[in-house]
C-alpha cells in the first residue's frame, strides 16, 4: 500500500452520533464512533444488515449530518461548511461508487466520465481523461453509450467517473454486488490500484469476505458501534471474524430483550 500519507488522515471520525426519530422511538445508527482512514489506504466497512455501515459511509463522506460529533474530511471540518461549500467539496475532492451505476443513459462514456467536470465548469483535460479510460480497460469504448456495455464495463465507467477529478477519498458503496464473480475481482482490483498507485483514499461498503480481503484493513460494526478492525485481512479471517460478529450480534439483542422486558415489569 502506498505509505506517502502514512501520518495523515484522509478522513477522520470522532464521537460521531447519528440519531432517527425522537425519545421513546429515536433509533440509533451510529453509536459514539471514533476511526480515521488514512491517506492512500483502502479500508473494507462491514457488518451484520442494519448494523450502520452504510450510515457511517455517508457520515465520512458529507452526504448524512451526524446528530453530534465532528468529521473531518481533507482537512475541512464538515459541520463549518454551508451546503455550497460541502457541495463543492464533495464534487471536487470525492469520488463516489454505488451498486447502481448512475450513469446517463444518452451520454456516451466519454461524455459520462467527464460530466463532473463539466458540472465543476472545468474542461476536461481530453490526455488525462484517455488515460483514465485505459486505466479501466475501456480505451476503445470511449464513444459506446451505456445500454452498449456489460454490467461490469458500466461499473468501471463510474469508477472513471470517480476518479476524473483526482479525488482526496472515493466512497464506494457495494461496488461490486450486482457483478459476476471474475468481474468483481477485476474491479476490486481496479480499487485497489487506485490506492497503491495515486495515493487515493478508498472507503469501500462491502458483505462479501473476499471484496473485504482486497482491502488492507477491514472496520468491523455491529448495532452503530465498532465492533474492531483486521489488518492484512483474508477471505477466511474476514469470514471468521463475521461469524463471531454474528453471535455478538445476537447475544446483544437478547440483552436488550432481557433489559427492555425487565422494564416493563
Amino acid at each position: 500500500m502506498n505509505n506517502s500519507g502514512e501520518d495523515t488522515d484522509a478522513v477522520r471520525l470522532t464521537a460521531v452520533r447519528k440519531t432517527y426519530g425522537r425519545r421513546q422511538n429515536e433509533v440509533v445508527a451510529l453509536d459514539n464512533v471514533t476511526t480515521r482512514f488514512r491517506t492512500g489506504s483502502f479500508t473494507a466497512i462491514m457488518g451484520p444488515s442494519g448494523s450502520g455501515k452504510s450510515t457511517l459511509l455517508q457520515a465520512a463522506a458529507g452526504l448524512d449530518q451526524p446528530t453530534s460529533g465532528s468529521v473531518l474530511l481533507d482537512g475541512h471540518e464538515l459541520s463549518d461548511l454551508d451546503e455550497t461549500e460541502l457541495t463543492m467539496l464533495r464534487r471536487d475532492r470525492i469520488g463516489f461508487v454505488f451498486q447502481s451505476f448512475n450513469l446517463l443513459p444518452v451520454l456516451t462514456v466519454q461524455q459520462n466520465v467527464t460530466l463532473p467536470l463539466r458540472l465543476a465548469g472545468r474542461k476536461p483535460d481530453s490526455r488525462r481523461v484517455s488515460e483514465i479510460l485505459s486505466q479501466v480497460g475501456l480505451a476503445k469504448r470511449h464513444n459506446n453509450r451505456p445500454s452498449e456495455l456489460s454490467g461490469g464495463q458500466q461499473q468501471r465507467v463510474a469508477i472513471a467517473r470517480a476518479l476524473v477529478t483526482d479525488p482526496a477519498v472515493i466512497f464506494a458503496d457495494e461496488p461490486t454486488g450486482s457483478l459476476d464473480t471474475h468481474t468483481a475481482r477485476d474491479i476490486l482490483a481496479l480499487l485497489r490500484q487506485s490506492a497503491v498507485s495515486a495515493g487515493q483514499t478508498i472507503v469501500m461498503v462491502t458483505h462479501d469476505p473476499v471484496a473485504a480481503s482486497y482491502a488492507d484493513r477491514v472496520l468491523f460494526i455491529a448495532d452503530g458501534r465498532l465492533a474492531g478492525e483486521l489488518q492484512s485481512p483474508t477471505p477466511e479471517t474476514v469470514a471468521e471474524r463475521m461469524t463471531q460478529l454474528g453471535a455478538y450480534v445476537d447475544e446483544r439483542s437478547a440483552v436488550n430483550t432481557e433489559q427492555s422486558s425487565a422494564g416493563r415489569r
